[in-house]
């Protein structure tokens, strides 16, 4: 196929999976009309976009109610992604051993483009909850297990992703520029984990430390998050020698298993 012809056909699917995406970000059945009035595309090419992604079962059309939904195959697809790219599978009975010894929420992230993804998440109790829930993603920049990944990529690779963080001030301890988060990478990168200080939510902390390879190659974070009315950042520190250590045994692990690049 040339090379034009090839960058046609990708900027089409790259076009109807923003659609996917937008369908998605309502997090709810939606109507056409609520779509186009979001949309950057005319009536008939948004209406094409979605019959396409219905008939190959990527949205499902309630015609009773006209609107469309994620479809069910985007489930199985899911279910194969957590299964065979993520830490999860490999990661699951350590981070339950993991909760039931500190008894608060654990966290599993990766890094998604300067973003962390959620991919697994145990809590041991119900008397608070968190934003980070599998599959949502967050800001790489004001997270423990953000920073925690950031501050263990190569040089390169971390001036990338700290160029696509928003900076965006969610509570008074958020960092808003790439100066001040990168010489708190440096010092998490010397001490070997990180904390979220109220950083993404007032009232949630956390201490979280990076997942490595035997090489050094950073493949995620792990996290221990409360909140401030179970501990303080100076009780939270406690936990650092479980956490280290459930982290390097995920890092063995994920090798033996082939953890993709």
């Amino acid at each position: 196929m040339p090379l034009n012809a090839r960058k046609a056909q990708d900027g089409t699917v790259g076009k109807a999976l923003g659609v996917l995406d937008q369908v998605a970000d309502f997090g709810r059945p939606v109507r056409f009309g609520e779509l186009l009035e979001q949309s950057n595309y005319p009536k008939a090419t948004l209406y094409r976009f979605l019959q396409t992604l219905t008939s190959q079962r990527l949205l499902a059309y309630d015609s009773h109610d006209q609107t469309y939904r994620l479809g069910v195959r985007l489930v199985r697809l899911a279910h194969a992604a957590w299964k065979h790219s993520t830490l999860a599978p490999v990661a699951r009975p350590y981070i339950e051993a993991l909760a039931t010894e500190v008894g608060e929420t654990i966290h599993l992230a990766q890094m998604d483009h300067g973003q962390v993804l959620f991919v697994d998440k145990h809590r041991t109790v119900d008397q608070f909850e968190t934003m980070a829930q599998t599959g949502k993603v967050a800001p790489g920049y004001c997270t423990g297990v953000g920073k925690a990944i950031l501050a263990f990529m190569p040089p390169e690779h971390r001036q990338r992703a700290l160029l696509q963080q928003a900076y965006l001030k969610y509570t008074p301890a958020t960092h808003t520029n790439a100066e001040s988060l990168s010489a708190e990478l440096d010092e998490i990168r010397k001490d070997g984990i990180a904390f979220d200080r109220e950083e993404h939510e007032s009232g949630i902390i956390s201490i979280a430390a990076p997942i490595l390879t035997d090489g050094g190659r950073v493949i995620g974070a792990l996290s221990i998050a409360t909140s401030t009315s179970r501990h303080s950042l100076k009780s939270l520190a406690a936990f650092r020698t479980a956490l280290l250590a459930t982290s390097e045994k995920i890092g063995v692990a994920a090798e033996v298993w082939q953890f993709p690049t």
